[in-house]
């Protein structure tokens, strides 16, 4: 490559380099104004008509991956439900299916009060970030101290701070891995009610110690101490019903003598 021509390239690489930057900006100033004139407006307590549908028995914050199963299967049972939803696209995702669902933040008291919720008789708190649900949570705790709240819950950590609010944790990915696992152990030979008792067990076993370290979650030590007996106390649970089930099969036949008798 001549002097000439190589001195030409290292110019056009180093201005496409200095203009990249600039370039990415002005696209994502562009994407920033498309969403903004495309996203439905904030709601307000006056744009939600009061008791709407019809009174919800059902109020639900947040539709997300998780909130939107919700929604669905209340939809299906053709159960009055409201939602409320932050993201601008799971709103419009919401009502493209049909839903009863409004743009707006449910950590909000008047939206809370003009969606109906003092007709509600199960709020299901569903947000993905944690400091958001717990907000909206203490929020519907304070505003109505009767009230049946589910929640849902990314680990156990949060599952105790919910706990400590008087809220049942649902931990989002708790039944679809026991789901797995127990495929998982069909596909390695075990029967199929066998192997839904077992994740049976486990499941009452590990809600059961979600609930023991409730006690003391504020204490790692503890916690761990906690932790290691339980999985010793799950072993030998499964280990016993190994040795029962052993128990419970019937003696082998004996073998037949050999022919023409002893020798």
């Amino acid at each position: 490559m001549s002097t000439d021509n190589h001195d030409r390239l290292v110019a056009i690489v180093g201005l496409s380099m200095a203009l990249m930057p600039l370039l990415l900006l002005a696209l994502d100033a562009r994407v920033r104004r498309h969403e903004a004139q495309h996203a439905p407006a904030p709601a307000h307590a006056h744009d939600i008509p009061p008791g709407a549908q019809l009174q919800p028995q059902v109020l639900v914050a947040g539709v997300g991956r998780f909130g939107q199963i919700v929604v669905r299967l209340l939809a299906a049972q053709r159960i009055p439900y409201v939602a409320l939803e932050s993201s601008p696209e799971q709103v419009e995702d919401v009502r493209r299916s049909g839903g009863r669902i409004f743009y707006g933040d449910p950590t909000r008291s008047d939206l809370l009060r003009a969606a109906g919720a003092e007709h509600v008789r199960v709020f299901v708190v569903c947000t993905d970030d944690p400091d958001s649900n717990l907000r909206a949570v203490r929020l519907i705790r304070r505003l109505y101290p009767q009230a049946k709240i589910l929640a849902r819950a990314r680990n156990r950590q949060h599952a105790w701070r919910l706990m400590d609010l008087g809220v049942e944790p649902y931990r989002e990915l708790l039944g679809s891995s026991l789901e797995v696992g127990e495929r998982v152990l069909r596909e390695l030979g075990m029967p199929a009610d066998i192997a839904a008792e077992h994740v049976g067990w486990f499941r009452e076993h590990d809600e059961a110690l979600l609930r023991e370290q409730y006690l003391v979650y504020d204490d790692d030590a503890a916690v761990t101490q906690s932790a290691r007996q339980a999985r010793t106390d799950l072993l030998r649970l499964f280990d016993a019903d190994e040795d029962r089930s052993a128990a419970a099969q019937p003696p082998a036949a004996p073998e037949p003598p050999p022919p023409g008798g002893a020798g």
